[in-house]
């Protein structure tokens, strides 16, 4: 019976092992990374058009609105997807740029412009949820504007640090805020969507458009707090300190 469970384990050991080499192997093959920012590329391409094309429905169905905050949303997702998807096709000629803070500026930008194209989706929320109940909402867009003034301040803060002078524990700095941004986040639509969808269910599921609209609101909720939160775990710092010690 010992000697079974010594070959077991040494199978599993060595399963581990060709494991561990395979993905080594392909980590440092210039062709496998070549292709995973191509499908990133083609992937990020296909949400910048979804999103383009949900913005020219939206502004044929009702042009006399103007620019709304869902005609806004459907237009940051598209300019960010699409930076991001250009980004990774031209990955290779970005890292080749210098100074070295050009490359940070066109990688964490999108970032960025990530955080306020979803903050944007929990004012939104924000403002039905508040609407609804009756409260006031006139402090709400001056939070938005100011959290992202902060935001964009701090980031800007850290370029000039790394242009002036490029040290690695600043790197390691600006991931962390990102991780910190990214919990910041999830937390907004933790609040703001589990308020809404919770105060949308009380209300009687009559139509099967309004049984679509609280399935979305709670998918779209559980997806994008899910992504900031791992995002968030991703770049944390123990994580970072790890990669620098």
């Amino acid at each position: 019976m010992a000697p079974t469970a010594e070959v077991a384990s040494a199978v599993s050991a060595y399963a581990i092992t060709q494991a561990s080499n395979w993905w080594e192997d392909i980590n440092r093959s210039i062709d496998w990374q070549d292709r995973i920012f191509h499908v990133l590329a083609a992937l990020y391409g296909i949400v910048a058009a979804v999103a383009l094309v949900q913005l020219v429905r939206i502004q044929l169905r009702v042009p006399e609105y103007g620019w709304t905050t869902q005609k806004v949303f459907h237009f940051l997702n598209f300019l960010v997807n699409g930076v991001r998807s250009l980004v990774f096709v031209f990955r290779r000629n970005v890292q080749r740029l210098h100074p070295e803070i050009i490359q940070h500026i066109l990688l964490d930008m999108p970032s960025l412009a990530f955080f306020t194209t979803y903050a944007l989706l929990v004012l939104f929320w924000a403002e039905i949820y508040y609407q609804a109940r009756a409260v006031s909402t006139d402090g709400l867009r001056p939070s938005f504007y100011t959290i992202n003034a902060v935001v964009y301040a701090i980031q800007i803060a850290m370029w000039f640090v790394l242009w002036w002078k490029p040290i690695p524990i600043v790197v390691i700095l600006s991931k962390m805020f990102f991780a910190g941004v990214s919990l910041f986040a999830a937390l907004g639509f933790l609040l703001y969507g589990g308020r809404l969808f919770l105060m949308l269910q009380r209300f009687p599921v009559e139509s099967k458009g309004r049984r679509k609209k609280l399935q979305e609101v709670g998918y779209v909720t559980t997806i994008c707090f899910s992504c900031f939160l791992v995002r968030c775990i991703m770049v944390s710092p123990l994580q970072l300190l790890h990669k620098l010690f």
